[in-house]
């Protein structure tokens, strides 16, 4: 009875599948590989249609008139065609969103605190769209990404390294040249005489943060690119163009973080953690050449000007000295349900604020209120936890970066696609590793000594 009702199991696994069951997997692969494009679309964009570009080419993303529709980043719309399409697959669109949600129950307390800061905007009568690119795209991005296997954002993987190294060739010639590709604006206002380059990304500071990221992302995690003759000139390279955009900020927590891993590392090595020699060779060989090259550059006064953004910035310490000093001059009643927007864009030109508030949790106490800040800051407490139990270990670093950024400039306190940016590169460059699994032995019976032959 046993054997037959294993060769009945046995014949049941070797049946081939239905033809039903086929035409669905192909169905859902062919969704896939549409949502794929479009998300390959939606990268591209988000690195190369900054807010300048778009101002650039007549497009009234942030300045005033213009139809509905130009008010949405390009990356939006393709993201919510690949997030519609994948609802569209065998399970349906409630078995989708159940699935997703159930492996990541803390995007639910996020998108809850986000449909609050919804409501508000509608009852004061505010744009929406503000909180859409802002806040809604990044989500979504992730929840996109994390539905896509290795293979399908092998080309995601390759646009970013593209679309950055493309910023950073145009960071260098916009440095070096004196010529800027497209005009630095803040909404319809242009500005001139800024010598820090911003490429496609829009904004130095924006671009900057991107490219840092990008840089400890290589630095961290070497599988990105694996051959070390490529992935340290190309470190370099990026880590260079921090000069040339201009980014204090970011270049001293890079520099840190780097400095502190070189420091572990040293610690290992002198513990007893054992190396290639090949490795150190090169390592000793990179430090001088490193060395040599930038006391030459210091020597040839390449990045004076980056140089002296530290011992004179152009006011910038005093505008973020005036953000602090901003909030003394509402009361209590303002502060916890939002001031008038009109009292806040007069009170921000008398302070030299013209430019926005140079810290996230202020801007939004002076946008949204000091209670929606509260739900928003837990709301995207929630999503980085999420955000980070889905990564590699060395989010850790980015995340640190995106808190000193948000809390030092303007960052995602106004519209802007900066916080999708990042995520991006977090699931895209740097997803969980799989851990493997060893398969169960077979089990073989002993072996008496009596049929061993002599």
């Amino acid at each position: 009875m046993a054997q037959v009702q294993r060769r009945h199991t046995a014949s049941a696994t070797l049946r081939p599948a239905s033809p039903v069951s086929g035409r669905v997997a192909n169905a859902d692969a062919l969704v896939e590989l549409i949502a794929t494009g479009l998300m390959l679309l939606a990268v591209i964009a988000t690195f190369t249609l900054s807010s300048s570009v778009l101002t650039n080419w007549k497009i009234h993303y942030l300045t005033p008139g213009g139809n509905f529709y130009e008010k949405l980043h390009p990356a939006t719309y393709f993201t919510l065609l690949a997030f519609s399409l994948l609802l569209l697959r065998s399970r349906g669109p409630v078995g989708e969103l159940n699935r997703m949600f159930s492996e990541s129950k803390l995007l639910l307390a996020y998108l809850l605190c986000w449909l609050f800061l919804l409501i508000q905007v509608f009852v004061l009568e505010r744009p929406f769209t503000v909180i859409i690119d802002t806040f809604l795209l990044p989500i979504l991005i992730a929840m996109v990404m994390w539905q896509l296997s290795s293979a399908q954002k092998r080309p995601l993987v390759w646009a970013i390294h593209l679309t950055i190294l493309v910023n950073v060739v145009l960071g260098y010639y916009e440095y070096f040249s004196g010529h800027r590709l497209i005009p630095l604006t803040l909404g319809d206002v242009v500005v001139v005489g800024e010598w820090r380059s911003a490429a496609l990304l829009g904004h130095p500071l924006t671009a900057s943060g991107i490219v840092g990221a990008y840089v400890l992302a290589l630095v961290l995690r070497p599988a990105i690119c694996p051959p070390l003759l490529v992935r340290l000139p190309l470190i370099a390279f990026c880590l260079a163009s921090l000069m040339a955009f201009g980014g204090r900020t970011s270049l001293v927590t890079v520099l840190a973080m780097i400095g502190l891993l070189g420091g572990f590392e040293a610690l290992r090595l002198m513990r007893g953690k054992r190396t290639q020699l090949p490795a150190v060779i090169l390592a000793i060989c990179v430090l001088f050449a490193a060395g040599a090259i930038t006391f030459a550059a210091l020597d040839l006064g390449i990045f004076d000007k980056m140089l002296l953004r530290f011992s004179s910035d152009k006011g910038s310490a005093l505008a973020r000295f005036a953000t602090f000093n901003l909030l003394s001059h509402f009361d209590w009643h303002e502060l916890i349900l939002g001031p008038n927007p009109v009292r806040v864009n007069a009170l921000q030109s008398q302070l030299g604020l013209n430019y926005g508030i140079e810290n996230f949790w202020i801007s939004s106490i002076v946008q949204f209120g000091l209670v929606h800040t509260i739900l928003m800051t837990i709301g995207l407490v929630c999503f980085f936890v999420e955000l980070l139990r889905r990564s590699h270990h060395a989010a850790w670093a980015i995340m640190v970066l995106i808190v000193i950024i948000a809390a030092s400039s303007v960052s995602f306190s106004s519209k802007n696609i900066q916080l999708a940016q990042f995520v991006i590169l977090i699931s895209v460059l740097l997803p969980r590793e799989q851990r493997r699994v060893a398969a169960p032995a077979q089990f073989r019976p002993p072996v008496s000594y009596r049929s061993v032959p002599v």
